[in-house]
């Protein structure tokens, strides 16, 4: 409210001068300033170094007008387009979803301030629209997660009776497949919702992170074994402080994500070292190379480039990842390879 309230006192204001006026004003100054000083210049200089008479005036003149002119004109480059640039990268923000952005200006111009109080009033909008959509999507995730937990249990107990016959248990397992997908779905909105109202990280210890990668590679040694996948592992004894059980949903989504998307006998790689004041994990798979649109919109809430949901997933695993790595100062990137896709993951060495 504060933004709009800013914007509507800025648009009924009239008495600084418009951008447009005061360019005009400007440049007519820069023209008369620099006439009249390049003048007293030359006057001086011929006072000082009675030799200088010998260049013609004018080429003086317009020697000082020039000089002039240009200092001028690095200045009014500052003046008028600092604020186009500040301008420019608050919308980049914006764009990566950073709606708490805010921009301040001490230009005296009604037009640049007038923008500057839009950009907030959208910016404060967006925040408040993404506030709202947050929390829905989270009191209706916690609404949720009680019945369908109930469902889990009930159905499986329901499966260790002995009077139930083939096809009963076969909708049995359907069922209970689509009630665990339902709750990890659940589960992921919780935790990613819980992760956004975060600023920092907490609950940090030290730990080994080779150790916790081979321990989520274990974890889908059912998911990967089907597949035949081998893995091509280089992992180097690397100790991070840092919040543990959270970290593991990095290795866990990653882990699952390069099985699901490998082909039968597929080959996974896997690097970890540490290079100067940095960790790097890497992941990479042979899987289908990524499309330009699937590399700038992947770590988004609820994406999925596979369009057709042949492949399991919720779209928020990545999400998830992006989110606790920029908790942790991080920073992760997708990018293909000749025969599939690689993630990077690094991170500083707070040791």
């Amino acid at each position: 409210m504060k933004e709009r309230e800013r914007f509507q006192k800025l648009r009924k204001q009239r008495k600084k001068l418009s951008l447009r006026a005061g360019m005009i004003l400007l440049v007519g100054a820069v023209v008369l300033s620099s006439i009249l000083i390049s003048s007293g210049i030359s006057s001086f200089l011929e006072w000082v170094i009675p030799s200088i008479k010998n260049i013609p005036g004018f080429i003086q003149l317009n020697f000082f007008s020039l000089l002039i002119a240009v200092i001028a004109t690095i200045f009014l480059s500052k003046i008028f387009f600092d604020p186009i640039k500040e301008l420019r990268g608050g919308m980049q923000k914006i764009a990566d979803g950073r709606f708490e952005t805010r921009l301040e200006t001490h230009s005296s111009s009604a037009e640049i301030q007038e923008l500057f109080a839009g950009f907030n009033m959208m910016a404060g909008e967006l925040e408040a629209t993404e506030i709202l959509q947050t929390d829905f999507v989270s009191n209706v995730s916690h609404e949720f997660k009680t019945p369908i937990n109930a469902i889990e249990g009930y159905t499986t107990l329901l499966q260790s009776t002995d009077n139930i016959d083939d096809i009963e248990n076969e909708y049995i397992e359907k069922i209970l497949f689509n009630t665990r997908r339902l709750s990890s779905l659940v589960s992921n909105i919780l935790l990613l919702s819980k992760l956004e109202n975060q600023s920092i990280q907490t609950g940090r210890v030290n730990f080994s992170l080779d150790e916790q990668i081979r321990e989520g590679i274990l974890a889908l040694e059912t998911a990967w074994e089907q597949k035949n996948i081998e893995f091509d592992v280089e992992l180097d004894t690397v100790f991070y402080h840092g919040n543990k059980s959270i970290m593991h949903h990095v290795w866990s989504n990653l882990l699952s994500n390069a099985v699901k998307f490998s082909p039968q006998n597929g080959i996974i790689k896997m690097q970890l070292c540490q290079e100067d004041e940095k960790i790097v994990f890497s992941i990479e798979n042979q899987g289908p190379a990524l499309s330009e649109e699937t590399l700038k919109h992947l770590f988004d809430k609820f994406y999925q480039a596979d369009t057709s949901h042949k492949v399991e997933g919720n779209g928020l695993g990545l999400a998830l990842v992006k989110r606790i790595i920029s908790l942790e100062n991080g920073e992760i990137t997708a990018s293909n390879t000749e025969n599939g896709c690689r993630f990077t993951v690094v991170l500083m060495n707070n040791q």
